[in-house]
């Protein structure tokens, strides 16, 4: 049996371990009758043009997780943020782990979407947010839809500045031959509110993990939202991530993407703007090598007028790897005075890597100010042998080089703690100790 059909046979019996009103029952049979319409996307499909998953699709994957598989902290305590408390959302195979978790009620909602889903002082965000952006075209999304039984739910209240980051991580245990994931994760910032929130899914051994992952965001007027996500994962771990985000008037959003480790990674990061003076930055460092592939599928919708957009993703690739950026920026016609900025600038290390880069702008807008652009390259050999001449090997004047290609946007992060971490983690990737703190 194909894995497509398998998943199809096996929703009747997962409806029946979840706990869930109608109006859910009623959008997870619509998602499935979708997605068996659909099945998963192929290269034929011009977003998937460079991205197979035949590949990962060949794995026998359970898609019902084994209950009680608890973790140690000692042994999973480093992928946490050191040195600073946070709110913590912790899954283990998919399943909440009430252990790991600090969450939250007291002024602030932080806590999973099952309990959100069951209360009925939250049963808003069904009817009003759940599945709301999130693409009922896309295959994947609505598999996660049909599929999805646990993640996080924040829900910031308005002029609310959270005091401390919050962190929600996916672990996999690997007590499955191969497990596939679905977590779904609903994120509100009320008005004038302000939230950090850092995202890692993360294996703990080496069996196949297939996650499929969706995140809808909701920032309200004026709300700022800076999200990271750290993907550094197991050569066998493979990762599709859907994000959507909608903002209101003059709301501020900014999500930056790391991604390092990990077999196949799909990062699907959609903006819609509705309303006036938003500001929405995109932003992602890529170093990856041996055959892992990185595919960035980012769209932002301007519809409305006097809005900003950034867009800067770095990629570094080495071995055999292979990269993807495949960014769109859609003004339509009412989006007057329109800013919006895209670049993608790669390096490759090695003769057998492979970027594949397309930029798109669509522009119905008369008055407009939007630029694109993309770089493929290598190192500077004059800056090489100018840092040589000064005494520095050459392993770390590479690895300097590359670090400083890194930097525009490594520098933006806001939680220094964090900035710190993704400066260790990029040091070990490039595999030298860069003997100063960066």
């Amino acid at each position: 049996m194909e894995f497509k059909e398998k998943l199809i046979s096996s929703f009747m019996a997962f409806e029946e371990t979840v706990d869930v009103h109608n109006e859910l029952h009623d959008i997870r049979t619509l998602a499935i009758k979708n997605f068996e319409n659909k099945g998963f996307p192929t290269k034929k499909e011009e977003a998937w043009k460079y991205t197979s998953l035949n590949a990962i699709l060949k794995n026998d994957f359970s898609v019902f997780p084994k209950k009680d598989n608890d973790i140690d902290f000692k042994e999973v305590k480093k992928y946490f943020l050191n040195d600073v408390d946070t709110y913590k959302v912790i899954f283990i195979d998919g399943l909440f782990s009430s252990f790991l978790s600090s969450t939250t009620h007291d002024g602030l909602d932080v806590c999973l979407m099952s309990s959100a889903l069951t209360k009925p002082k939250y049963k808003m965000i069904i009817d009003t947010y759940f599945n709301q952006i999130a693409s009922k075209e896309e295959s994947l999304t609505t598999l996660n839809t049909a599929f999805a039984s646990e993640g996080a739910y924040i829900n910031i209240p308005k002029s609310k500045v959270v005091d401390k980051p919050i962190e929600i991580i996916y672990f996999s245990t690997g007590n499955e031959a191969a497990l596939m994931v679905q977590p779904r994760n609903l994120v509100i910032v009320g008005e004038n509110a302000h939230v950090q929130i850092i995202e890692r899914h993360q294996s703990l051994n080496e069996n196949p993990v297939l996650t499929n992952s969706v995140t809808e965001i909701f920032a309200q007027k004026r709300a700022i939202v800076d999200y990271y996500k750290i993907q550094n994962d197991v050569q066998t771990a493979n990762l599709i991530d859907n994000t959507y985000i909608a903002q209101k008037q003059e709301s501020r959003v900014a999500v930056h993407t790391f991604s390092f480790g990990g077999n196949i990674t799909r990062n699907n990061l959609n903006f819609f703007h509705q309303g006036e003076r938003i500001d929405s930055t995109l932003k992602g460092v890529t170093i990856i090598g041996d055959k892992q592939h990185v595919d960035h599928y980012t769209l932002v919708q301007h519809a409305t007028p006097n809005c900003e957009s950034h867009q800067n993703y770095k990629g570094i690739y080495d071995g055999a790897s292979t990269g993807v950026f495949n960014g769109k920026i859609y003004v339509e016609r009412e989006a007057q005075k329109t800013d919006a900025f895209q670049k993608n600038n790669n390096i490759l290390l090695s003769d057998k890597a492979t970027i594949n880069a397309k930029p798109q702008l669509e522009i119905f807008a008369d008055d407009v100010k939007c630029s694109h652009g993309c770089t493929i390259g290598q190192l500077d050999d004059t800056a090489m042998f100018y840092m040589q001449q000064r005494g520095i090997p050459k392993k770390e004047a590479k690895a300097l080089l590359m670090y400083a290609f890194t930097s525009e946007v490594t520098s933006s992060i806001k939680i220094p703690e964090l900035r710190v971490k993704i400066a260790k983690i990029i040091a070990t990737k490039l595999g030298v100790n860069m003997g100063f703190d960066l």
